[in-house]
């Protein structure tokens, strides 16, 4: 195969038409997705009628299927299938990545009738070509495959320099809880100047007080320096203390919003039908000479810009709140977590658009580097300098910020909403005891008592436990 600006293969990607591209993306997508979500309601359904050896079977097949990739799999199966597939060879002429501007519409047709000669005579028979050559779906497969690597490795690398940072947080819940342990909460301040409170100072009586504008613009630059500050986080702290956990000031608000923050991250680590629904989407605008990748790589950007801002303007809103109802408060200054400050009323889009965007940053930054090792540099398909270092600066860009300012900023801002997750304490303590029940099995066993009795024993204590923890809560939670 030659990749360079000649292009003189006619049967890779490079002379594929981008149409033909997006629909078999779309087809080994969707039999993808069909196969894994039968599966999954499949082990739901077995789960449910407690059929256990047969959900453990089903687990085991969808962990050799990721094992062996169940796109590269399928890719393999219908290879020789979709080649089979025959065209007018009219078709072959438009939407194309890379096109010779010399050449006629007659010899491009030639080429492709000559290409189909060599291995694909089913179709030359009839005076046609294949719909997509088994060299082009090769190369599809090593782009799907790069695509979810890349995706992965950025997820793991945001949540790791985000929560890097998010652990530096951890001294001040420690220093919280020193000052809590040495003084009696309900001895704290008569009453509290609220416009005198660093936390109103700095987020209210400055920028935005006076001027709608001037908060969103100090929202916008916030974001690029000190995205959190100790008021910050000692304010949404205690007003979500206050409005969630019956003024259990004692609270570790640290480790349950590292923990909310790895449960939504399981989320964003997966490829949801929608993000390949945009895949499909730009690899169909990748016709020559529109440089569909060079504008594509400001929807990230933008969007990125967005959420920060927006997350950063919450915080304004709850001190613009109490500034404005009240000029002195009984006791600590509180804020009051609401719905209402975010999109839609629902924190979690939030979630959302930090999912796509860093799908679609992983996604610019797979495509560089497939064509790099599959086509050149100086592939057509790759582009011009002058549209291509601007889309890699953007792409670092994003995954910096996004890993030392969004991210810590989604971990606390979204849990000013009017809801807490309580899902995850349950979890948490369930895992714990079902631990510590096997290591109960495992001791007495080695002590030659019988299994059937440290088990059921375990079982019955194990299950009282379970039952009381996952009742309606009518006390205060459990601290984490």
């Amino acid at each position: 195969m030659t990749g360079g600006g000649g292009g003189e293969d006619s049967t890779s990607l490079e002379f594929t038409p981008t149409w033909i591209v997006a629909v078999v993306c779309s087809v080994i997508v969707a039999v993808s997705f069909a196969v894994e979500r039968s599966l999954h309601y499949g082990g739901k359904y077995l789960k449910k009628k407690d059929q256990k050896p047969l959900f453990q079977a089903l687990q085991k097949i969808k962990e050799e299927l990721m094992l062996m990739g169940f796109i590269s799999l399928l890719l393999t199966v219908t290879q020789n299938g979709i080649t089979k597939i025959c065209i007018h060879p009219s078709w072959n002429r438009h939407m194309l990545p890379c096109k010779k501007e010399s050449e006629t519409a007659t010899s491009h047709v030639q080429r492709h009738l000559l290409a189909a000669k060599s291995g694909a005579g089913y179709c030359t028979s009839k005076g046609k070509v294949p719909l997509i050559s088994a060299e082009a779906v090769h190369h599809l497969h090593i782009f799907i495959f790069v695509l979810a690597v890349v995706h992965v490795t950025f997820c793991v690398l945001t949540i790791l320099f985000g929560g890097a940072r998010i652990s530096q947080w951890k001294r001040w819940e420690n220093s919280i809880a020193r000052e809590t342990n040495e003084t009696n909460p309900d001895n704290g301040p008569a009453f509290t100047n609220v416009h005198q409170h660093d936390f109103i100072k700095r987020r209210f009586l400055g920028f935005g007080k006076d001027s709608t504008i001037l908060g969103w613009l100090y929202s916008f630059f916030k974001q690029f320096y000190a995205s959190v500050t100790k008021s910050d986080y000692e304010t949404l702290r205690l007003g979500f203390i206050m409005t969630h956990w019956n003024q259990n000031r004692k609270f570790d608000f640290h480790q349950y919003m590292m923990r909310a923050l790895e449960d939504d991250f399981k989320k964003v680590v997966g490829i949801s039908w929608y993000l390949w629904i945009f895949v499909v989407i730009f690899l169909l605008l990748n016709v020559h000479g529109w440089h569909a990748y060079f504008w594509i790589a400001f929807i990230p950007f933008i969007l990125l810009l967005a959420v920060g801002t927006k997350l950063e303007h919450v915080i304004i809103q709850l001190a613009q709140e109490v500034a404005e109802k009240h000029a002195a408060v009984e006791g600590a200054l509180v804020v009051q977590p609401s719905d209402d400050h975010f999109w839609f009323h629902k924190p979690k889009f939030v979630l959302f658009l930090i999912h796509f965007i860093l799908f679609q940053n992983a996604f610019e930054i797979a495509f560089f580097f497939w064509i790099l090792f599959t086509y050149g540099f100086d592939s057509c398909i790759m582009g011009q300098v002058g549209y291509i270092v601007p889309r890699l600066v953007i792409g670092v860009f994003i995954q910096v910020l996004c890993s030392y300012s969004t991210l810590p900023l989604y971990a606390i801002v979204t849990q000013m909403g009017t809801h807490y997750k309580a899902a995850i304490f349950n979890e948490h303590i369930q895992e714990g005891l079902a631990g510590w029940a096997e290591r109960v099995r495992k001791k007495k066993a080695r002590r030659g008592e019988s299994p059937d009795e440290s088990s059921s024993a375990g079982g019955i204590h194990l299950g009282a436990i379970l039952r009381t923890q996952t009742a309606p809560a009518t006390q205060s939670p459990p601290n984490p």
